[in-house]
């Protein structure tokens, strides 16, 4: 069984789509692939509660209780490796990983990002795309290199940007396009 092992910090949005496409589309049958484990840097990620309900298990490893980002991401992957993942699926982590982790999991670390990369990569890109007078926004999914929000994109969605759009209203819109297009980015990935 190909194990799936996702990354989350705050409400599992994209974690969840990921789990329910895992569930309906039947992976373990069609891919032999399953998420095995949901882990957060935060308690109180509401995705967590998600990932219990649909029996998946879950681990926190709070980064504020570690000396350095090296110690931390030692202990995740610590952590992770427990489950033996096929795949790391970072969705809605909010943590840079170090390039020791990123060298671990080489090959087959999975992002989302809210942009059409290689534009916005970073922070604030819905306030960016829209300052910028960009016409189209949206996400992309791409494996995960050394260099932040760079790796090789393996989908994306494009999402117009219409007058008026504040940078949460348009965030609204591309989130809705991540949870069609993460899911399928990750299956697509594991066929």
């Amino acid at each position: 069984m190909k194990n799936i092992v996702i990354l989350i910090s705050g409400s599992g949005s994209n974690m969840g789509a990921i789990v329910r496409a895992a569930e309906q589309e039947r992976w373990a049958d069609r891919l032999h692939a399953r998420v095995a484990a949901v882990v957060s840097n935060k308690a109180d990620a509401a995705g967590l509660a998600l990932a219990t309900e649909h029996g998946i298990s879950t681990a926190v490893l709070d980064h504020k209780a570690f000396a350095s980002r090296e110690e931390f991401d030692a202990a995740l992957m610590a952590q992770m490796d427990l489950f033996s993942p096929t795949l790391v699926v970072l969705a809605g982590f909010m943590r840079i990983l170090t390039p020791g982790f990123v060298a671990h999991y080489a090959g087959r670390l999975l992002n989302i990002h809210p942009s059409l990369l290689p534009a916005f990569p970073g922070l604030n890109t819905h306030q960016r795309a829209i300052d910028a007078g960009c016409k189209f926004a949206g996400a992309t999914v791409h494996q995960v290199t050394a260099d932040l929000d760079h790796g090789p994109i393996l989908d994306q969605a494009v999402v117009p940007v219409l007058a008026g759009d504040t940078a949460e209203l348009l965030a609204s819109r591309v989130l809705t396009q991540e949870h069609l297009i993460y899911p399928r980015a990750v299956a697509k990935f594991l066929a």
